[in-house]
């Protein structure tokens, strides 16, 4: 396309399209804007868009590093981003991926308005961090520390193989989620999780306003030293030494193994096994438990 026909189609609010291309070269198309690229290979060379605006990819793939840094306003399609585009987007603003598969590490950090659909995590590793503005649905990924430090997070049918996810995450909604995951919710403030399985040990330290509802929560000492715990209708399976210096609403299903000293609140259960109340460390005033079945207190 010449010069003379770009400017045409940039006045016209069309995008200059780059078709079946392998592209090569550090910043390949540095500072590129309206751009319409389809089936194109962006090969060895870093940055290849950095700093760019307006930009829709079909179907194609970047196999270097820092494809997508300080970009703006970015559209993915049917694309992938292979194990050497490490780093790839971060500092971007506005980007929409769909039906895409990302295999290299340490993506998405420092992002703002991040919107994914249909998108696998081959190796989600450090990825997502202190972004601001992320909608996920449809999303899987495989990695640990995904999601540290981000705010203001919506989740929907989203699956992660990996520990310590969300840690430090404020104002989130999760919804029918599965977590395999070590640590999860760490240091979280004002998080709601909503018909999901979320099995690993010590679920939820350190966290204000945490929130679970139709939930199945699985792992050892989960629950404790948080501010404002709240389940309903939940299930904790071989959940022991729950709650510990929490103050919690809970109305569980089913048995809970062991509570251990809750800071305060109430806990309505079908069965706990055990409950630990030590004076010393805590006033079992402030705790109404409340079981259908009998179970064993040490005080």
């Amino acid at each position: 396309m010449s010069d003379l026909e770009k400017k045409e189609a940039k006045d016209c609010g069309k995008k200059t399209e780059i078709r079946q291309k392998i592209l090569t070269g550090e910043r390949a198309l540095f500072q590129a804007q309206h751009l319409k690229i389809v089936d194109t290979v962006f090969e060895d060379g870093e940055s290849p868009l950095k700093a760019s605006c307006d930009i829709e990819l079909t179907g194609s793939m970047f196999k270097w590093k820092y494809p997508l840094w300080h970009s703006k306003d970015i559209v993915l399609k049917n694309c992938s981003i292979f194990e050497m585009g490490r780093a790839g987007i971060w500092y971007t603003e506005n980007i929409i991926a769909e039906d895409t598969v990302i295999e290299a590490p340490k993506n998405f950090r420092r992002c703002r308005n991040v919107t994914l659909r249909n998108v696998c995590f081959a190796n989600a590793a450090e990825t997502f961090w202190n972004c601001d503005g992320v909608e996920l649905e449809h999303v899987t990924a495989r990695g640990d520390y995904f999601a540290m430090n981000s705010q203001n997070m919506t989740l929907k049918d989203f699956t992660i193989v990996g520990n310590y996810p969300f840690d430090g995450v404020k104002n989130a909604e999760i919804r029918h989620a599965k977590l395999l995951s070590r640590d999860a919710f760490w240091n979280c403030e004002n998080v709601t999780v909503y018909d999901s399985y979320v099995c690993g040990e010590y679920l939820g330290w350190n966290s204000k306003n945490l929130k679970f509802v139709n939930c199945i929560l699985e792992g050892r000492q989960g629950l404790c030293y948080i501010e404002n715990l709240t389940l309903e209708n939940c299930r904790l399976l071989n959940m022991t030494l729950a709650f510990e210096s929490s103050t919690v609403k809970a109305d569980l299903t089913g048995r809970v193994e062991s509570v251990k000293n809750p800071a305060g609140g109430v806990i309505r259960a079908d069965e706990i096994g055990t409950v630990i109340l030590e004076k010393d460390k805590m006033n079992p005033d402030n705790v109404n438990i409340v079981c259908n079945k009998n179970h064993n207190f040490m005080l």
